[in-house]
């Protein structure tokens, strides 16, 4: 047990009494440890003594478990579970929360609402190797009728179709060859020929920071991710000053224009998506404006 969740919670302004239920915050009202409390709560309630090895006992007060009985099989205090359900402000470990997510039988996806409601990275997550990307997204990239393509965690192209080898001259064109790097930072930052294919480089390259920094955030410290950032600071100074301004921002949608060597200025609309099973990936896909 962490002192976080041994020591006593801190006071707040309603002194509700821990045997008495809460009443539901309305989602607008709802505070993020509300609504962590709200959703323990509701598991706490739904699982019974039988579904974890429990006797029924005598009549029970309440639906579903007790608190009592939730903490000792999670290993932590009633007072600070009960706080915890409460949404009060107590601290919350990644390794409490694992123990609650096993406690209340949470599948793969609820456990996931729960660490994301918490704001804490699951330590049950795996670490998935960049090359084995599901065969159904690496196939889904074919059957585009416009540029695509997948990267990884570190944003290595793991496949991309004709439409974009075509679009995308000096990174994801040539023949296969798989000691060629084809990482889109290394592309934009170290290579000539993406400064002037993409329109408005230094807009764009600055947004590409602060969309890297946004996407890479849990897993910043991973060997490969440090070392990419590290060799792209040794290598550009533009990428030195766009990491150090410390912008972030989500990588969505819009308009991306390129002065192609073949084509001439082409627009298109970006749409960025992440596979539901696997969203250290990301799957980019470019319409034609």
């Amino acid at each position: 047990m962490t002192t976080a969740e041994s020591s006593r919670p801190r006071a707040s302004a309603h002194r509700a009494d821990p045997a008495q239920p809460e009443s539901a915050a309305s989602p607008l009202e709802a505070t993020p440890a509300r609504a962590l409390g709200e959703f323990i709560r509701a598991h706490r309630e739904r699982l019974t003594p039988q579904a974890v090895g429990l006797p029924p006992g005598p009549r029970r007060r309440t639906p579903g478990l007790r608190r009592e009985e939730v903490a000792q099989m999670c290993g932590v205090s009633p007072t600070w579970y009960t706080w915890i359900e409460q949404g009060r402000p107590v601290s919350a470990s990644a390794d409490a929360l694992a123990r609650i997510a096993v406690a209340l039988h949470l599948s793969r996806a609820e456990r996931a609402y729960l660490f994301e409601l918490a704001g804490e990275r699951d330590p049950a997550e795996p670490t998935l190797a960049s090359n084995d990307a599901p065969s159904a997204l690496i196939a889904t990239v074919g059957l585009v009728d416009a540029p695509a393509y997948v990267l990884d965690r570190q944003w290595n192209a793991l496949a991309w179709n004709a439409h974009a080898a075509e679009l995308f001259v000096g990174w994801l064109d040539g023949p296969p060859d798989p000691a060629r790097e084809r990482n889109l930072l290394r592309f934009t930052f170290t290579e000539a020929a993406a400064r002037t294919l993409i329109v408005d480089w230094e807009t764009r390259a600055r947004r590409l920071v602060a969309e890297f920094r946004a996407d890479s955030i849990r897993h910043l410290s991973d060997g490969p991710t440090r070392a990419l950032i590290d060799a792209l600071s040794a290598e550009s100074e533009d990428f030195v000053r766009f990491w150090a301004s410390q912008d972030v921002g989500e990588r969505e949608g819009g308009t991306r224009a390129f002065d192609h060597p073949r084509q001439g200025r082409v627009v298109y609309d970006q749409i960025t998506l992440r596979p539901a099973h696997r969203e250290d990936l990301l799957l980019v896909v470019l319409i034609r404006a």
